[in-house]
Order: C-alpha cells, then structure tokens, then sequence
C-alpha cells in the first residue's frame, strides 16, 4: 500500500490508520464525534494527499476537457474552479471531480483516489483525437483540507494573499508559509468553509509543521471518518456509493452540474432521461426511531414493499439523529414516510431535503 508523505505524522499522534484505495490513511485520531463537531466549531485539517491529479494543457484542451465533462467548461475562468461529472457513452458516472483552469489553454482535473488508474484510461484513450497534454501528478502532489469556521483566520496568517477576496470555487497560487507557487483553493466536502491547498511532496511537512506549530488556534487532525459524517450532513455524494457508473448525473440529483447542449460524452443518453424520466432517484431522510442506517439497508413503504436502498448513512453529531442518502423507485417519491429495514426491525424514517443542516 502507499504512503502519503505526512505518514509518520499520523502515526505519532496516535492515528488508526486502514487500508484506503491502496493508501494507509487515518481514519481517526480521537473519536468521530468528536472530531467531527471540532471541525463544525473550530478548525481542522485532513491528509487527503490520496486524490489524484491529471494536469492537461495544449490548443485543444477546453475543447477536450468539455467532451469529458458533464458541466459547461467554457465557463470556467482563470482562477476558477467547477464541480463536474466524468460521464460514459451511456451517461453514467466514471468519476466526480474538481476542474481548476489553471491558464488559457491549461486544466488541472483533480479526482478521486481510487479512480485514478481507471480515469487514466479513459482520459488517455479519448486523447487521441485531441493531442493535448497529458501529465498525472498524483504522486508528486500533497493536498491538505484545512476546513471549518477559524480556518480562513489561521491560513491568513501564513500568505500575503487576501484570503477573503475569494468565493468559492475560486483559488490562487501564491505564497503560504514561506514555500512559493502554493495552489490555494476555496474549496472542501465539508460543508463548513475552508481551504485545499496543493504542495509540492518535497515540501508538504513543512507546511503540516508550521500549521501545528501555532498554538493559537486548535487545530486538530481530522480523520476520514469524520469526512464522512460530514459530508453526509451536507448530502455531498460519494463515488462508490451514491454515484457509479450504472448511475447517471440526473439520478444522482446532479443535473445542476449536467449541461447537454456542450455535447458531452453520454450527453444524448442523459437528455433521453431528462426528457422521458428516470426509474431511481437519490433522496435524503432522517430517521425518526434512533438507529444508525447503513449503506446496503433496505427501504420500504408503509405497505412494507421494497422501494429503495441506502447509498451512505451515519448518526449525526450535531443533529443526533441517524440520517442518510438513498435511492428510491420514483413511484414512491411522494410517500414522505418511509421504513429502513436494520436488523429485521422496520425504522420509521421521513425523506427529506439536503443539506440536512
């Protein structure tokens, strides 16, 4: 398995550390829970070092990056970045993912880490009538979350830069702690503001130690447990569990990010859907009984006929109550009462609108 450069760091704060897409990741320091409200309350930082970057760059590359994106490149300015669906010839997912324009005629296209080898494939193979170029910098690139309300307060502190000029989905490359050239990007899947920042391997710890070194702030490590849970309150999908490829943007409630009139890659088969119906569709709910959902689960109707299954659930920290995503038959989408099967008990549970909070 592969280590991120800040491994040893996780280890001497004690991390529990597990096997994820082949890298040995933290998944706490502490507990969830409590992890979880630090970075809702406070600030904290997560090693998401395992994401995958492909830089793409030559004449052609908005018009290749608009072929394999779901949302509408062309709107992207420099400094900007756009959530996005990598889609198949059928319309469903390969990947989600960040598109940061970079330059005129050059694209970072940052994705998830165990999709890495698959997207790869894909992007290389559709090259071929672009002639763009093409460099994965997965492995030569460290990424760090900084995440929750005191995170702009205590990155300020570090770079010249005016922080507070960006919106989000907006970056600049600047200064930070000293190392030049340094991607900072308004961006998380927390739901709590904050910042990703992009550094080269060779000066990661650096960073990392700088950061833990100011003892005004309570900066704390984050585990991907707590990404978890956070990003389930915020109903952002998950790719291997609410998204795949048997699953289309228009399922996935991602149809914001889904602009057919650019001719995508799948593109004709997701107006069809738009434009006929879709059989599944992805909802939140919030259970009533106290249960904790998981992925998996079965959902019923009052009738207790199978309508759905559960795509990610938790007990949430700051609501106290399970809650969840799923997909449910669209024939069903009105019954507001719904049951999770969990354990052979049927839990009351209501659909609901996300964010959850």
């Amino acid at each position: 398995m592969k280590k991120t450069v800040f491994f040893d760091r996780h280890k001497k704060l004690n991390a529990k550390i597990v096997n994820f897409a082949g890298y040995m990741m933290p998944i706490s320091y502490t507990s969830v829970n409590e992890e979880h409200i630090h970075v809702r309350n406070k600030v904290g930082i997560f090693d998401v070092s395992h994401m995958g970057e492909f830089e793409i760059s030559g004449l052609n590359s908005l018009e290749f990056v608009q072929h394999l994106c779901s949302n509408d490149i062309s709107k992207i300015e420099v400094g900007k970045a756009q959530y996005n669906c990598l889609t198949n010839e059928s319309g469903g997912i390969i990947d989600d993912l960040i598109v940061y324009r970079l330059d005129t005629d050059k694209l970072l296209l940052v994705v998830n880490a165990s999709n890495i080898s698959k997207n790869w494939k894909w992007i290389t193979s559709i090259n071929e009538k672009f002639n763009c170029s093409i460099s994965d910098l997965s492995d030569d690139i460290s990424l760090l979350a900084i995440q929750g309300p005191e995170a702009e307060s205590l990155c300020q502190k570090y770079t010249e830069e005016n922080l507070s000029t960006l919106k989000n989905y907006s970056f600049l490359i600047g200064e930070f702690a000293g190392i030049e050239d340094i991607l900072i990007s308004k961006t998380g899947y927390t739901g709590s503001g904050g910042y990703e920042i992009y550094i080269p391997n060779k000066k990661a710890l650096k960073i990392w130690d700088t950061l833990f070194s100011n003892d005004k702030y309570d900066l704390r490590p984050i585990g991907l447990a707590a990404r978890d849970t956070l990003r389930i309150e915020m109903g952002y999908c998950l790719y291997g569990n609410d998204i795949n490829e048997d699953t289309s943007p228009i399922e996935a409630n991602l149809k914001w990010i889904t602009k057919t009139e650019t001719n995508f890659i799948g593109s004709n088969n997701i107006e069809e859907q738009i434009k006929s119906g879709i059989k599944k569709k992805l909802i939140g709910f919030k259970l009533i009984q106290k249960s904790i959902p998981r992925n998996g689960y079965e959902i019923y109707n009052l009738e207790k006929e199978l309508i759905g299954s559960v795509t990610s659930g938790t007990f949430s920290p700051i609501l106290k109550i399970g809650i969840g995503l799923a997909y449910v038959d669209v024939k069903y989408l009105d019954d507001e009462n719904i049951y999770i099967k969990i354990r052979d008990k049927f839990m009351k549970a209501i659909m609901a609108n996300t964010p959850f909070i």
